[in-house]
């Protein structure tokens, strides 16, 4: 495995996932992988080699075996862990697809046009649906895995006699498990810990969900307190009938003081008189 690949699409995911999405990657590379590489593989490594049967009959114990053990936990496990991280390295290309859209877009347009994508990686329109679709994914891979666990290995424990009487096997033998025990207790840690990257994926879909609707809300009602303060100004203005302003009974219109004329003693007169007539020489 190259791991300085395996290091770039980590910090990718970790870099355009929320805070739930980082325990979730933290608790599938740590407590999932390491352990599936490290540990679980080398217990089920001598499965087949070390199933013992009471019986010395040409293929008896190849048929127990393949009953009892139609697949095997380790390549369950390694085909979940490759499903379960798809979905990761998928919102990874499309934010690289919507930055390669970008770049050709300045390419065509120059750094003064408008960006298609101010910001690539934040979850907007399809890679929110993107986003959304993956958790929801990966919490279904887990979930039927899960499942088939159940159906192939009665409440996820190994026992440590099986009793077998398929044919070629001559009457009812007895088969043993190798390490039983210690194969039980890695199966039940690794249920534990598909259970809790579940619940992390749905925590995270219903946060984004929540979020989501959350600034809806905030956006709708924004703009409703737009509308009613517009309403308020308008209701404000008096109503007029083509420019002219009409006012209650009550009013009395301003009234401006105009000031007298001078005039002069010889000419000024009050209106109801007449001028006197001049004396003759």
């Amino acid at each position: 495995m190259n791991w300085g690949v395996f290091e770039g699409l980590l910090s990718g995911v970790n870099k355009y996932s929320t805070a739930f999405g980082r325990i979730w990657l933290s608790v599938v590379f740590i407590f999932r992988l390491l352990v599936y590489v490290v540990a679980a593989e080398r217990v089920w490594s001598d499965d087949h080699k070390d199933f013992d049967c009471n019986t010395r009959q040409p293929g008896c114990t190849n048929v127990c075996f393949d009953h009892f053990f139609p697949v095997s936990h380790i390549r369950l496990w390694a085909l979940q862990l490759i499903l379960v991280t798809c979905p990761s390295l998928l919102v990874i290309m499309h934010v690289a697809y919507r930055e390669a859209k970008e770049q050709r877009h300045r390419a065509a347009g120059g750094d003064d046009c408008r960006c298609i994508y101010p910001n690539p990686g934040k979850k907007r329109g399809g890679l929110w649906w993107t986003y959304l679709l993956s958790l929801v994914f990966k919490a279904g891979v887990d979930v039927v895995f899960l499942y088939i666990f159940y159906r192939f290995y009665r409440n996820y424990t190994l026992p440590r006699l099986v009793k077998c009487e398929l044919p070629p096997c001559p009457n009812v033998v007895d088969c043993f498990i190798s390490r039983p025990t210690e194969k039980n207790i890695f199966t039940l840690f690794m249920v534990v810990t598909a259970c809790v990257c579940i619940v992390l994926s749905l925590v995270e879909a219903a946060y984004l969900i929540g979020k989501r609707c959350r600034e809806c809300l905030l956006a709708g009602s924004g703009e409703s307190g737009r509308q009613s303060q517009d309403c308020m100004l308008s209701s404000t203005e008096p109503a007029g009938t083509g420019g002219q302003v009409f006012h209650g009974v009550d009013y009395k219109p301003p009234t401006a003081s105009i000031p007298a004329m001078a005039s002069s003693p010889a000419t000024a007169s009050s209106p109801g008189t007449l001028p006197e007539e001049e004396d003759l020489p």
